[in-house]
Parts: structure tokens; C-alpha cells; sequence
């Protein structure tokens, strides 16, 4: 009896603190599925995500979470900044002996890989792909597994294999789609379309990536429509459809602008500078390209450069400043030489053939245009190849699939036959099988109810513009605050300066806008006061609340200030052009004897008094001292805190 006693009360005092682990646990896993969700639809968030699960990991490690959040943080830089892709690849390999997820090292090969393609290195890449894909098979992790053919299909369609590579992304999209991943089937898809492009069936192509973006746009993906808007102009720019290009890329650009995504930017300038050259305007290609020039200096793009390049080499021959132009041909050429690009070889060979031949380089240009005619030769070939292989392989793949059919259906026979046979033993347990049933049903049904019942009372106590609670959540916890007596427990009451000016003169949905914002910034006060479980609050209209229990007036004081100069910072100049945005706040205490209405009131006075004088402000009010017959008045004095 003393056992079981024993035992009973060291898991009554452990058993809280299990829990606690597994919520924060829980926490932080939903944290890195949130990032890995973000990535592309708002790449940005996807970074903030990752980083602030990493932070918090630092605290709590767990080596499969934190090399999931390096992986997703390797993807944002791999376009952006090489040496911090890098950087979280060696700690995320640092990791590895600790994963319980091995599949995940599968991962940092991808990597890797798309390190090396960004520098032109596509023979590397390529080995370092055939590696994932091993190493995700031999650890059955099939999100790896796809992960891994895509990479590989993608790379083996640039070097023109296109049969393998159109396996790959097949047998890629087909894994996404039974781990029910929609967002990656698109990008596949995508992707497949742009081997159709490479293998000269440009309407085909087209017909891919429009059904693609339609896709993209129903599901919100920003980052992948610029993706796909610009292979969209890249089959118009080989139709020669310039006008339509043209909009394909304006598209891009803009897109890309909005989403802060340079690697978008430096393609859309180049595919821009591309139709130039084609309406022989040299000098308004020349603008473009210097463009694009200095945004992809900062991306680890080596075949971006040598476009860039091809582009600029055209556009000096119709300026007759041939040298130059054949020295911009040539720099391309090593990098599409280097990275196996026969398409884009050919397109540099026969440039610079034309601008020897200019520069009266007859040798030399006959030279050119031999490699030329090779290596489009090659492509053609290849192309003639690769699609009598991928008809080959669809036919071998369709006959398994009516041989398949046969055996199913032969199966399906027999399963019949011993169906009938196991019938009489069924009905024996028919009634067991019902009665469970009918458990679980009342089971889920009251689950359910509860689920509901949860979800309703969150919905109550929620804002639906800001995400916030509402005013009913911050009456219930003051009412709470005041029922427990807690000292020291401050109250800011803030209302956005003018907001009625902004509705009227920039438009209600601008104002909903300013009202998220200001929001983003409310949330903010909690770890202003860290360790303290504040209450913070869209408290009506364009009023806010905190309820800051244990914090004495001076830090409330404090907490307010900063928040009325985090919003004072707020730019909003998208929203509201030409003008700021600035809130008054009111602050007060809660002392004895006070009722909800006079807290209300006095923080009601105190932002009052912050609007009277001059707005932006803070300004605190003070219930009145006991009387005495020292002072007759028993007026509290407001204190400003002056912008």
C-alpha cells in the first residue's frame, strides 16, 4: 500500500510538468509546420517563422524539428544569400547523428545540391541529388523521396534529359499527391511544363503553365505565380509572341516587387530587356539589364548572370559596340558551357557568330556558327530523342497499367468467391460490430460537441479583423483581476488618433488595414512586460485594451510609451499615403474598492485628458487619495507622457 501511495504521489507532482513539455513541444512542431506552409505563399513569413522556432529551440532542442526549421531557412537563402544557406546547412549537419527522423539528412543533400546549381555547378548538383534520392528511399521518408526526385527530374530537364527527368517529376507528383501536399504538385506541375518548353512543344507548355496559374491564384501562392507568370513569358518569348511576353514579365516584375523577392525581379528585367532586343530598342534593353545586373549581384545565380549577359551581348551589336558585345557573348557562353545548357550554348554560339561577323571576323564567325549548328543540331536531337524515350515510357507504363487491370480484376474474382464463403461467420459478429459502432459514434458525437463548444466560446472572445480578443475576453479578465484582488494590476486604454479622417479620406478598407497593423503592435506590449500574462485587447471601434496584472504603474507607464513610439514608427505609407499614424493612450491602476465601471471610467478620463492634449500622448489618471485635512480637493492630476 505504501508503493502504490508513493507512486501516486510522485506522478500527481511529475505529471503537470509532462504535460507542460508535451504542449510546449506541441507548440513549437506547429510553429515549423506553419514556416514550412508559408513557403510559398509569403516567403518572408516562412523566414520569421523558422528563425523564431529556432530561437526557441535553443531552449528546448529537439534535432528534428530543428534541422526541419535549417532546411526551410536554406531554401529562403539558397536564393538570396549563399553564405547563410551554407551556414544553416553546417549546423543542420551538426544535428544529424541525433535525428530521430533520418530522412531529414536526405534533406540537407537537396540542399546542398540547389547551392551548387546556383553556381552554375550542375555536375555536382546532380550527384548530390542522386544522393537524396537514395538515402530518402533507403530511410522510406517519402516527403523526402518526392523532395528529392523533383530536385533531381528539374536538373536532368536542364541538362535535356528529358525522359528521366519527366519520370522523376511524374513519380514526384504522384508521391505529393498521395501525402496530400497540393501546394507541390503545382510546383511540379510547373515544372513539367517547363521540360515541355525545353523540348521545343512551346503550346503545349503554355497550355500547362496557364491551367497552373489558375491554380496558384485559387490557392493564394504569390511567389509561385511570379515563378510561373515568368515561364509563361519564357514559351511566349520562344513563340514570339513579344506582346504577350512583354505582359508576362510587366506581370512578374510587379508581383515580385510586392513579395520583396529580388531573384523574381532580376528575371522579369531580363525577360523585359529580351523583348527590347527583339523590337530592336538596344538602349531601353541596356537600362533593363543594368537593372538586373546589380539586383542579381546580391542572388547566388550564376545561369541568371550569363543571361543577363546573352541579353546584353544582343543589345550592343544593334548598338555597333561590338567588342564589348563580344566580350558579354563569351562570359555567357563559359557559364551555359560549364552547366551543360545546350539550348542556351546554341542561342550565345549563333549571337556571337553575328557579332563577329560584324566586327569583319569571318574565321571566327564561321567558327561560331559551327558550334551552333552543332549544338542546335544536338538539341534537336536530343529533343527527337528525349521524346520518342517519353513516348516509349508512357507506353511501357501504359500496358502495366492494363496488365495491372487484368490481375486486379482477376483478383477481385476470387475475393468475391471466398466473400460468399466467410458471409455466415459475419452475421455472427454483425451485431458486436454495430454496438461498437454505435460507441464510437456517441463517442465522436460528444468529442465533437466538446470540440464545437470550444471553438464557439474562442469565437466569442475573439476579434475578427485583428486576430485580437475581444471586448468581451478583456471585461471577463478585469472582472477576474478584481475578484482576486491582485495588486499592482494596470490597465491601457488607447484609441487610434484621427482614425475617423483616415476611413473617410483613404477608404474603410484602409482602415481595417490600419487597424491590423496597430494590432501587430498591441501584441507586442506582452513581452514589453515578459513574464507577465497580459491581456491585450481590441477593446471596440478603434480602441484597444491591456490588462497587465502584477505590473506596477512605472512599468505600465513604460510598456505604453513604447507602444504609442512602436506605432508612431508604423509605416503605413501603402495604406494611407502622405500620412502617419499616431494613438493616445490612457493608463491607470486598479486599487480597492474599484468596480468595473469606475477602472473604466478613470482610464476612459486619462485618454480623454491624452486627446485634449495634443494626442499622441500618454497620460495617466489615478484614483483619488483618502481626503484629509491637508487637501480638500481629493482631484487626481493626470500624468502626460508628451509625444
Amino acid at each position: 500500500m505504501r508503493r502504490v501511495v508513493s507512486v501516486w504521489v510522485v506522478w500527481s507532482v511529475l505529471s503537470p510538468c509532462v504535460w507542460a513539455a508535451d504542449d510546449a513541444a506541441a507548440d513549437l512542431r506547429a510553429l515549423v509546420e506553419q514556416s514550412q506552409a508559408q513557403v510559398k505563399v509569403d516567403p518572408e513569413r516562412s523566414r520569421k517563422l523558422a528563425e523564431q522556432a529556432l530561437q526557441q529551440l535553443a531552449a528546448r532542442p529537439d534535432a528534428d524539428l530543428q534541422v526541419r526549421a535549417h532546411l526551410l531557412l536554406c531554401d529562403y537563402h539558397s536564393e538570396r544569400d549563399r553564405a547563410s544557406a551554407e551556414r544553416h546547412v553546417a549546423e543542420a549537419r551538426a544535428l544529424v547523428p541525433q535525428l530521430k527522423r533520418r530522412g531529414l539528412a536526405a534533406g540537407l543533400l537537396g540542399c546542398e545540391g540547389t547551392l551548387h546549381e546556383g553556381t552554375g555547378d550542375n555536375m555536382r548538383a546532380l550527384a548530390l541529388y542522386e544522393e537524396e534520392v537514395v538515402l530518402a528511399e533507403q530511410a522510406q521518408d517519402d516527403e523526402m523521396l518526392a523532395d528529392g526526385l523533383f530536385n533531381r527530374g528539374h536538373l536532368r530537364g536542364v541538362r535535356g534529359e528529358f525522359a528521366s527527368g519527366l519520370a522523376d517529376l511524374k513519380r514526384a507528383r504522384a508521391m505529393f499527391e498521395r501525402l496530400q501536399m497540393p501546394f507541390h504538385t503545382l510546383t511540379v506541375e510547373n515544372t513539367i511544363a517547363i521540360l515541355y518548353n525545353r523540348m521545343g512543344d512551346h503550346v503545349q507548355a503554355r497550355h500547362y503553365y496557364e491551367s497552373a496559374l489558375k491554380a496558384q491564384a485559387a490557392a493564394g501562392l504569390q511567389r509561385e505565380q511570379a515563378v510561373t507568370q515568368y515561364n509563361l513569358g519564357r514559351s511566349l518569348e520562344n513563340l514570339r509572341e513579344w506582346d504577350a511576353a512583354q505582359e508576362a514579365f510587366d506581370r512578374v516584375l510587379r508581383l515580385s516587387r510586392e513579395l520583396s523577392y529580388p531573384r523574381g525581379i532580376a528575371y522579369a528585367l531580363r525577360g523585359q530587356a529580351a523583348v527590347q532586343n527583339a523590337r530592336r530598342q538596344p538602349d531601353a534593353a541596356l537600362a533593363l539589364l543594368d537593372q538586373a545586373s546589380e539586383v542579381q549581384k546580391t542572388l547566388p545565380d550564376e545561369r541568371l548572370r550569363a543571361q543577363i549577359q546573352l541579353q546584353r551581348g544582343i543589345a550592343l551589336r544593334q548598338l555597333h559596340r561590338l567588342q564589348e558585345s563580344a566580350a558579354a557573348l563569351n562570359d555567357a557562353l563559359k557559364v551555359f558551357a560549364g552547366g551543360e545548357s545546350l539550348a542556351e550554348q546554341a542561342a550565345t554560339h549563333g549571337a556571337l557568330s553575328q557579332t563577329l561577323a560584324e566586327m569583319g571576323d569571318w574565321r571566327g564567325a564561321f567558327e561560331q556558327q559551327s558550334h551552333f549548328k552543332a549544338a542546335n543540331d544536338q538539341v534537336l536531337t536530343r529533343q527527337l530523342d528525349e521524346r520518342f524515350a517519353t513516348l516509349k515510357v508512357e507506353y511501357d507504363n501504359a500496358a502495366r497499367d492494363r496488365e495491372m487491370a487484368l490481375l486486379q480484376q482477376s483478383q477481385k474474382v476470387t475475393e468475391h468467391a471466398l466473400a460468399q464463403e466467410r458471409l455466415a461467420g459475419r452475421l455472427l459478429s454483425a451485431v458486436i460490430v454495430l454496438a461498437a459502432i454505435l460507441l464510437v459514434v456517441l463517442g465522436v458525437l460528444l468529442w465533437r460537441h466538446r470540440r464545437t463548444s470550444a471553438a464557439m466560446r474562442g469565437l466569442a472572445m475573439t476579434d475578427e479583423l485583428t486576430g485580437l480578443p475581444n471586448r468581451r475576453a478583456a471585461l471577463t479578465e478585469l472582472e477576474a483581476q478584481m475578484a482576486r484582488g491582485e495588486p499592482d494590476c494596470a490597465l491601457l486604454l488607447a484609441d487610434i488618433d484621427l482614425f475617423k479622417a483616415i476611413n473617410d479620406n483613404h477608404g474603410h478598407l484602409a482602415g481595417d488595414q490600419i487597424l491590423r497593423v496597430v494590432a501587430e503592435a498591441v501584441r507586442a506590449i506582452g513581452g514589453d512586460v515578459a513574464g507577465r500574462s497580459a491581456c491585450l485587447a481590441r477593446f471596440g471601434g478603434e480602441e484597444f485594451i491591456a490588462v497587465l496584472p502584477k505590473v506596477p504603474l512605472d512599468e505600465a507607464l513604460r510598456a505604453a510609451e513604447r507602444f504609442r513610439e512602436r506605432v508612431a514608427a508604423l509605416d503605413v505609407s501603402r495604406h494611407t499615403p502622405g500620412r502617419r499614424v499616431t494613438i493616445s493612450i490612457g493608463v491607470t491602476r486598479l486599487v480597492a474598492g474599484d468596480t468595473l465601471s469606475s477602472l473604466l471610467r478613470r482610464a476612459d478620463e486619462a485618454l480623454y485628458a491624452a486627446k485634449e492634449s495634443g494626442r499622441n500622448r500618454v497620460v495617466s489618471r489615478l484614483a483619488p487619495e483618502p481626503a484629509t485635512g491637508d487637501d480638500t480637493t481629493g482631484d487626481p492630476t493626470p500624468s502626460v507622457l508628451p509625444a
